[in-house]
């Protein structure tokens, strides 16, 4: 739990301009410096390392991030699933369905809007017979 507050606070952190401000007067005295180097190796071997280990942690970051996201996001999407007396509720389970499972599924869904058209006024202008996707 720990990490993921603080995961979630360094993304905030990471994320705003005052940081990628910084990052670019980091880079710009970096190479403001390099005269005073004679741009030897020690010097471009400083950028090199530090970019590399930033990427390296951040990668980690938005990874736990966007699984929040992720996670957050169905949690929402399941509960209008749950109310809405029309949903099919066997959309709630599809964490559970493999690829093939998730593909032929899919293609049920394309099937079924292939044969409606939709006026500007959001109606249903011709409809074909629903299937009930509870069955599957």
């Amino acid at each position: 739990m720990k990490f993921a507050k603080i995961a979630q606070k360094l993304a905030l952190w990471a994320g705003s301009p005052r940081t990628f401000l910084g990052a670019i007067i980091l880079i710009f005295l970096w190479g403001l410096s390099g005269p005073i180097f004679h741009f030897n190796d020690t010097w471009q071997l400083i950028i090199n390392t530090s970019t590399t280990i930033i990427t390296f942690l951040m990668v980690f970051l938005i990874q736990n991030t966007q699984n929040r996201d992720t996670d957050i996001l169905h949690l929402k999407v399941d509960e209008l699933l749950r109310v809405t007396k029309e949903a099919q509720n066997a959309m709630l389970g599809l964490e559970a369905l493999d690829l093939k499972e998730l593909e032929a599924l899919r293609k049920r869904y394309r099937q079924l809007g292939e044969g409606e058209t939709i006026s500007l006024d959001g109606t249903v202008v011709e409809e074909n017979n629903k299937q009930d996707l509870n069955k599957c």
